[in-house]
């Protein structure tokens, strides 16, 4: 037992204030975690600008921080478990920092991808054994109960502050501050943490890490991305693909054989962990490939400043957490995860392919009816999904499914933006070249990814009518 203000204990009941302090402090590094994930969409001209990214190749720039994020969370979290969770927490959270400052500090475009790759890593550390430490801060259902939603909320509240905290910062100081800002925020955060999370316990060393599994699926992740995005020719993406198709392939093979692998293959048995996390992930590619594309065309086809584009695209965040908090649980309660679901990502596509229309000038008529029906259809989808991945998880399998869903959630994001970006530039480049001006062809291209973005989330929807059963959830 601490004191208050002093160390907690992460798997004693302690003083109340104690350990709604050390909630804040966890959420905090999850906020800084969540809100980089966002923050750099709206300052991606500017980056390209200064740094010389090409088109496609600036999709790099948020998924060199997804791909180790997601590829890296089932590894870290064990780790968490051999090493103890606190240090593993402290060393993510100083990875992060230090990455940041390196990120803030670019010259070249290889130094930023370099550094957001670490920025990476530091978040699968930290943001792996978070979410255990919560539960075991608060054994009671009631008292977890609501550090459960103040955990959610300050995922829906780090998307928000990401998108308009981006733009502010890039227009009034440089894009280089949505990076540094975190130098000082993270070294407070580290300190409050040091302070009041204790020390790990009696840690079971017993057991082993499949770092060569994490290892593989990340390796296969960044290649599987870099043929997407990739300038080489044909061949060279051809070598490109069959090597991240044997890597992926060899984490399913060392999976299978590993005494202690990162993923017991048997659970994707339950259509609702198999069947969920494809949904989840197409849907994921859909949404985020758009967020990164629209931030580009707001911009670049409609002339925006990055303020402006941080506050326009903010009804999506806003109302994804005030739908998610209010309205779906009560609904998902009544009617069931997979009709909230569906109902979710119907309206989805109803939002994306609104952006697919000419355009009037005016940001009532053709920007925010888009941005209200999206945050209302992930509103739905995000928590309904959710409760579908976990509905078949036992106990024993609880943590390994909760790991595998927001794995599924940074992959689908990685590859969503990849594919997408790609996209965009190359019918960008094919209208430019047929004589069309810059403003116009970047406004094709665009808005070919938005309809991609539709085609996605609409796969999603058909795999979750015929793959999930009417049960699923309920």
């Amino acid at each position: 037992m601490s004191t208050p203000g002093g160390p907690v204990a992460t798997g004693t009941r302690t003083a109340p204030a104690s350990r709604l302090l050390a909630l804040a402090v966890l959420c905090g590094g999850m906020l800084m975690i969540i809100l980089d994930g966002t923050i750099v969409s709206v300052a991606l001209p500017a980056i390209q600008s200064d740094l010389g990214f090409t088109p496609a190749g600036l999709a790099w720039t948020v998924n060199a921080y997804l791909v180790p994020l997601g590829g890296l969370l089932l590894l870290a979290g064990r780790l968490g478990d051999l090493v103890g969770r606190r240090r593993l927490l402290l060393a993510g959270l100083a990875l992060f920092v230090l990455a940041s400052l390196l990120c803030g500090l670019a010259v070249t475009a290889e130094m930023l991808v370099a550094a957001r790759f670490l920025q990476g890593v530091g978040a699968a550390m930290a943001s792996a054994v978070v979410l255990g430490m919560i539960v075991a801060l608060f054994p009671e259902p009631g008292e977890r109960a609501r550090a459960m939603g103040a955990y959610a909320f300050v995922g829906a509240a780090g998307a928000s502050l990401g998108t308009l905290l981006g733009g502010v910062l890039t227009e009034s100081v440089g894009w280089r501050w949505i990076f540094l800002v975190n130098v000082p925020i993270g070294v407070v955060v580290l300190l409050l943490a040091v302070r009041t999370v204790a020390p790990d316990g009696a840690v079971d060393r017993s057991g082993r890490a499949d770092v060569l599994g994490g290892l593989l699926v990340t390796a296969g992740l960044v290649l599987a991305v870099l043929t997407i995005v990739g300038s080489s020719t044909a061949t060279d993406r051809l070598g490109l693909a069959t090597a991240a198709v044997a890597l992926l392939a060899a984490f399913v093979v060392r999976q299978r054989r590993a005494a202690e692998p990162l993923v017991r293959l048997g659970i994707f048995g339950s259509r609702a962990v198999s069947g969920g996390n494809a949904v989840q992930l197409l849907t994921v590619a859909g949404m985020m490939g758009f967020q990164f594309t629209a931030a580009l065309y707001l911009q670049e086809a409609l002339g925006y400043a990055p303020a402006q584009t941080g506050f326009a695209m903010l009804p999506i965040p806003v109302t994804i957490a005030l739908v998610s908090l209010l309205l779906s649980g009560q609904l998902i309660a009544r009617a069931g995860a997979r009709p909230v679901l569906l109902v979710g990502e119907v309206l989805l596509v109803a939002g994306l392919l609104l952006l697919v229309r000419p355009v009037t000038g005016s940001y009532l008529v053709d920007v925010l009816p888009s941005m209200l029906v999206l945050g209302l259809g992930a509103g739905l989808v995000l928590p309904a999904v959710t409760t579908v991945m976990m509905s078949d998880a036992t106990p024993e399998d609880a943590g390994l499914a909760s790991g595998l869903a927001n794995t599924s959630q940074q992959i689908g994001a990685a590859l969503g933006i990849a594919a997408l970006a790609a996209l965009a530039a190359a019918r960008t480049d094919a209208v430019a070249a047929a004589g069309a001006t810059h403003v116009d062809a970047l406004s094709s291209g665009y808005r070919l990814a938005f309809a991609a973005s539709a085609v996605l989330v609409a796969a999603a929807t058909a795999l979750a009518v015929t793959v999930l059963r009417r049960n699923s959830g309920s």
